[in-house]
């Protein structure tokens, strides 16, 4: 960062303390908001954006080489007038980064001169030019062509990684329902839950929280379907992306027995919810009792004496009203071999007692017993089995990944007709959020550039792209000059400086 800006930015910040200062506390006779004589006026000369963070975002995507590797892979079109297929998918990309949450708010972005000068283009794909460009995807092998070209960039940046870090590559793989409401989409389906839509299929990596693999399918279909051959693609990209081991984890749907010899003999680890059948009970059951262990949980660490608890309100109603309730009062683990009837060699499965305590208002009940259970091949050495418990429940994670794609990302609302064009879509959509992952590998490492990592999408947007920014041509460059003091203006500075210098590709 030049001298000049560094003492830029901490004047913005000393303004910015001043006014937040806690002791500034005067008595007011009317009220702070409103106070302002605004005035509107048109500027002749300055050109400004509200997402000055775009100018990053689109360098970054330059530096992995994404829009050679699209173009390569990708070939939808016979003659390129005046688009690239690459146009096509960084537009709709750089629009969700934008804050657009529907192809419409791409008019937004192209009717803005400074935008466009901001990423480098002499004007960007329409909104209807955008939906036929999904409606050219008329097979899934162009789908897959997408994946694997982003796939291609993915590679560059995980070099980047710590050796360390690419150790072992957790793979979670989970179906979703995404509604939709219109009536002629193609593909849309009844789900199990009752509603109009699609079932997509998403594997993640739970390292860096990127979304490896996308699989649109209608909503009748069940949550394993195809899954095999997706969670396999992902093993492959992982090992193929330096990765030393990859391990897969999902819930019971994906606990394919048949493939489990398979997995074990290419060296792939996996850890599986299993359904808690009445012959696994029974076996359970059948345990003596020194085989069975309490399930203790290491109690979260925390910094500075401990809060008073509030008191719990829904406890409350419902032991006022007389309703039935259900509390965990213990849980148990136990360990024994399990060989599926399509495997030829025996796995482990890790059995969880469940001790539930049952009450009604002030009454006791009788207490419930359930089984949970989990089958993996990984060896005790490395996984002990209250940590293979331990592993099944961090695959949890994955959900808020799932819930970022459709709240935060939005790349479920399926705005085209076909399934393959939807399936697109929640690819291209899917590469904004894998484009926030990508940032926090590659900038140069400091608190702002790990916290990325951890963001939700929202507040990604707003503390790194929704930043106002004048746009100044000079010569051969385009100027983006930060108006507004922003704790992430050293990530948007170096990180900009960087991968101009350093092309990944």
């Amino acid at each position: 960062m030049k001298p000049k800006d560094k003492a830029a930015l901490a004047a913005r910040k000393a303004v910015m303390d001043a006014r937040l200062d806690p002791a500034w506390r005067p008595v007011e006779t009317r009220p702070i908001l409103g106070r302002a004589n605004v005035e509107y006026e048109v500027s002749a000369r300055t050109n400004a954006i509200p997402v000055g963070g775009i100018g990053l975002m689109a360098e970054l995507a330059r530096s992995t080489g994404l829009a050679a590797a699209i173009d390569e892979h990708v070939r939808l079109f016979k003659v390129r007038k005046p688009y690239h297929e690459s146009d096509h998918v960084l537009s709709m990309a750089f629009n969700v980064l934008c804050g657009g949450t529907c192809l419409e708010d791409i008019a937004l972005l192209r009717d803005d001169v400074s935008y466009l000068d901001a990423v480098g283009a002499h004007r960007v794909p329409d909104q209807t030019t955008a939906g036929d460009f999904l409606r050219r995807f008329k097979t899934q092998e162009d789908v897959d062509a997408l994946q694997e070209a982003i796939n291609v960039a993915r590679r560059r940046v995980w070099r980047r990684l710590p050796r360390a870090d690419r150790d072992l590559a957790l793979i979670d793989v989970d179906g979703t329902v995404a509604p939709t409401w219109g009536e002629k989409k193609e593909g849309m389906d009844v789900s199990y839950k009752g509603t109009w839509g699609y079932h997509p299929l998403v594997a993640s990596l739970a390292n860096t929280q990127e979304v490896l693999y996308t699989r649109n399918r209608p909503g009748n279909r069940p949550s394993h379907d195809g899954a095999i051959a997706e969670m396999e693609a992902a093993v492959a990209l992982v090992k193929d992306g330096g990765f030393a081991r990859a391990r897969l984890r999902g819930d019971t749907d994906f606990s394919f027995t048949g493939a489990f010899d398979r997995w074990t003999a290419e060296g792939t680890e996996f850890v599986f919810g299993v359904d808690a059948h009445p012959t696994f009970v029974a076996r359970a059951d059948a345990l003596p009792a020194k085989a069975w262990k309490p399930l203790l949980w290491a109690a979260e660490a925390r910094q500075g004496p401990p809060r008073t608890r509030r008191a719990n309100v829904k406890e409350i109603v419902v032991r006022e009203r007389g309703f039935k309730s259900l509390a965990t009062e213990r849980e148990d683990y136990a360990e024994f071999v399990y060989r599926p009837g399509k495997s030829e060699r025996d796995y482990r499965m890790v059995a969880v007692r469940k001790t539930i305590r049952v009450t009604e208002g002030q009454r006791r009940l009788a207490d419930e017993v359930r089984h949970l259970f989990y089958v993996t091949n990984v060896p005790k050495r490395i996984l002990a089995a209250q940590q293979v418990i331990g592993e099944s429940h961090a695959r949890c994670h994955q959900e808020n990944v799932i819930e970022q794609l459709k709240n935060g990302v939005r790349a479920m609302r399926m705005p085209s007709d076909t399934l393959l064009a939807n399936g697109a879509y929640l690819v291209i959509a899917a590469l904004a959020w894998n484009l926030k992952a990508w940032l926090s590998i590659v900038a140069p490492q400091s608190p702002q550039t790990r916290a990325v990592r951890r963001m939700e999408f929202r507040r990604f947007l707003n503390s790194v792209v929704l930043i106002p920014t004048q746009v100044v041509k000079t010569g051969r460059r385009v100027v983006l000059r930060l108006l507004a003091w922003t704790d992430y203006a050293k990530l948007l500075i170096d990180g900009l400086t960087f991968f101009k210098r350093a092309r990944l590709a």
